[in-house]
């Protein structure tokens, strides 16, 4: 069969890759975003070669190009590099076009905190089932982290993430069998809540939220500590 989802990542990633340039400010920081992008990557490779061995999720062969490294296809371990990619520059995007466009400080906190909340229910609800208790726990931490350190970002970011839910929708359709006969990646349904946005895990939604919110706190940081050791190097 086709590598369908080789296809899916070549397609997803040549829109931004064309437009990238007019983003200078992204584009010149590239080595603080692959580091920040090696960084989630890495705790999320390592998440998914475990889960993979476990069977809580899979990958039909039939759609990929026969590579493996632990027992995962290659276009896994690009989804990580070009996904983030991909996503977080509709963010960037999206802070060019519309700079003050941003949740109120005291909504972002409320709603960070509602999150929270739901989230440790659900994890503490849910223990038995790997993928929910997993995603919920991750989705809680990366939550705290940014009600405390980056609230600043949390209020663009909330918004920006509406928008970058629909290309991600439309990715993570082609890859859960909306246009293939069966899955290119499937689901154990006893390891999350059952609960589909048609074909999609729901579950889904805050693991894309932790990897990209995560990457985009990294990022941030290694952007503030290159600007202060710029300043400082001007002092001295």
């Amino acid at each position: 069969m086709t590598p369908f989802y080789f296809y899916i990542l070549l397609g997803s990633v040549i829109i931004p890759l064309l437009f990238s340039v007019f983003f200078i400010d992204f584009i010149k920081n590239w080595k603080a975003f692959s580091l920040s992008t090696s960084l989630i990557a890495i705790v999320f490779l390592i998440w998914d070669a475990i889960f993979t061995k476990l069977g809580i999720w899979g990958f039909n062969d039939s759609y990929c190009l026969g590579l493996k490294l632990f027992e995962m296809p290659i276009e896994e371990w690009l989804f990580f590099l070009i996904i983030p990619f991909c996503s977080l520059f509709a963010h960037f995007a999206f802070c060019y076009g519309f700079p003050t466009f941003r949740l109120d400080k005291t909504a972002a906190i409320y709603l960070t905190g509602l999150l929270i909340v739901m989230s440790v229910g659900i994890t503490f609800f849910n223990l038995s089932k790997a993928y929910t208790a997993v995603n919920f726990s991750i989705l809680t931490v990366v939550l705290i982290l940014g009600l405390f350190y980056c609230i600043h970002l949390l209020q663009q970011f909330y918004i920006s993430f509406l928008i970058i839910l629909i290309p991600f929708f439309i990715v993570n359709g082609m890859l859960t069998g909306v246009l293939t006969e069966e899955p290119i990646v499937w689901y154990n349904n006893l390891e999350n809540l059952g609960i589909r946005l048609y074909t999609i895990p729901v579950e889904d939604i805050g693991y894309c939220f932790s990897m990209l919110f995560g990457n985009l706190m990294i990022f941030e940081y290694l952007k503030k500590k290159k600007t202060k050791q710029k300043h400082e190097s001007l002092w001295n």
